[in-house]
């Protein structure tokens, strides 16, 4: 094949599996993610019926993230030696059972316990998916498909707003609380979808039978290329990469927006619930929906005009930077304004990491991508720490604003630090 009949089919073979495999993926990050955030609509009502407080439900909320970044660096190791589709299938399965029994909780220790086991189960899914990405789609197309797949954050706060309300607000069965239900259904769902995983994913281009030969050729001499010119200028061993200051960097930006995200995701129902003066149902679910609305069209849009103009390290400290000033504004603005200044920063949130993870997958090779996006995963420590530091610095200063001004504050820094980072991509001519 000439140039442009070769990059004519690569282009085939990319549409083709933005089509399969971004629905697919997008559908399990949803549940995952739902997963791990619906404890944000039972904080209220696990105070009341087993006594959870404040501090309990923020230690235990940021407890999933101690097992999920100390675990997802194996688990990328297992996926890359064993294959996506079994591993993901695994994962799934594991996962979905330990949602499903968070309807067990009856005190502060079992509440802790399953939210660890959570993290550690669930551990391996993001950042396997990301490496599975890299094995599919070259760079040129990769923040856009990172785009389609983080998609999944706001679907899963959109319906699974409306979703957890409605479920909180049914009248017990079966000896059943309406919260017990909420997980129990929840988590179902991913067990359900991890047994589709192993017979719907494909390992590699390679193994892909809905590619024609021609296509698969192509795309898979692109990420050949590609994954040649990423060893030449980035660690491709995990040694190397674990020394690689780039690399710790990388880490240190994507805790930064994790403690961005998280603060968000856990107090958003709540802080909804204070705006509107209700308490959480299927009316602040509702409306807990409408950043998440606005989350969906900005992840989908500025990773697309990123790839188009090459601009991913200046879109991204940008996004940053109105969402942290509409971070700071929020506190102090009333129910309109501060549902407009909420839906601006958890946009921002969500829709500059699909940006963030063009840097690390465009300059890590072989094995040092897989335990690199791993490692660089142990950034969702920040979920750990967000709820805590929210906590630690609202009974410090006094006040119910404090957290989230020392957020908003980390936000902005954070946008600093992307905007001083030089960036070397990798470009291929197929």
């Amino acid at each position: 094949m000439d140039n442009s009949d070769s990059e004519r089919a690569r282009n085939l073979a990319v549409s083709r599996a933005i089509r399969r495999l971004a629905p697919y993926l997008m559908l399990l990050y949803v549940v995952s993610f739902l997963d791990r955030a619906n404890i944000g609509f039972a904080k209220q009502i696990l105070e009341a019926s087993v006594g959870i407080s404040e501090r309990n439900y923020a230690l235990g909320a940021g407890l999933f993230f101690i097992g999920y970044s100390l675990c997802g660096f194996p688990s990328n190791l297992i996926l890359h030696k064993i294959g996506a589709k079994l591993w993901i299938a695994i994962l799934m399965l594991s996962w979905g059972l330990v949602s499903m029994a968070m309807m067990f909780v009856s005190g502060s220790i079992s509440f802790y316990l399953l939210r660890l086991f959570l993290g550690v189960t669930e551990a391996g899914f993001f950042p396997g998916s990301i490496l599975y990405l890299t094995y599919w789609f070259p760079n040129r197309d990769r923040g856009r498909i990172l785009g389609l797949f983080y998609l999944g954050v706001p679907l899963a706060l959109i319906v699974g707003g409306p979703l957890s309300g409605l479920l909180l607000e049914m009248q017990p069965k079966f000896g059943l609380q309406n919260w017990q239900w909420m997980f129990l259904v929840e988590g179902f769902m991913a067990v359900a979808l991890g047994f589709t995983a192993f017979w719907y994913l494909d390992n590699r281009p390679s193994n892909a039978t809905w590619l024609p030969g021609k296509e698969k050729h192509a795309l898979a001499d692109a990420l050949a290329g590609e994954e040649a010119a990423r060893r030449s200028i980035g660690p491709t061993k995990l040694i190397p990469m674990l020394r690689d200051l780039r690399v710790m960097r990388f880490l240190l930006i994507y805790a930064l927006i994790q403690m961005s995200t998280y603060g968000a995701v856990f107090y958003l129902p709540a802080e909804i619930s204070a705006l509107l003066h209700k308490p959480a149902g299927l009316q602040v679910g509702l409306v807990s929906a409408i950043p998440w609305v606005c989350a969906l069209a900005a992840v989908y849009l500025l990773p697309r005009a990123a790839d188009k103009w090459n601009k991913h390290r200046q879109f991204a400290a940008l996004t940053l930077l109105i969402s942290g000033c509409a971070s700071f504004a929020f506190p102090t603005a009333g129910p309109r304004m501060g549902l407009v200044e909420l839906s601006i920063a958890v946009s921002g949130f969500i829709a500059v990491q699909p940006l963030f993870w063009t840097f690390p997958t465009s300059y890590l090779a072989d094995r040092a991508a897989a335990g690199g996006i791993a490692l660089i995963g142990m950034g969702n420590l920040g979920g750990f720490l967000a709820p805590n530091v929210k906590v630690w610095a609202d009974e410090c200063f006094h006040s119910q604003r404090a957290g989230l001004y020392c957020l908003a504050g980390l936000t902005i820094l954070n946008a600093g630090l992307i905007a001083s980072m030089k960036t070397r991509r990798v470009k291929i001519d197929v």
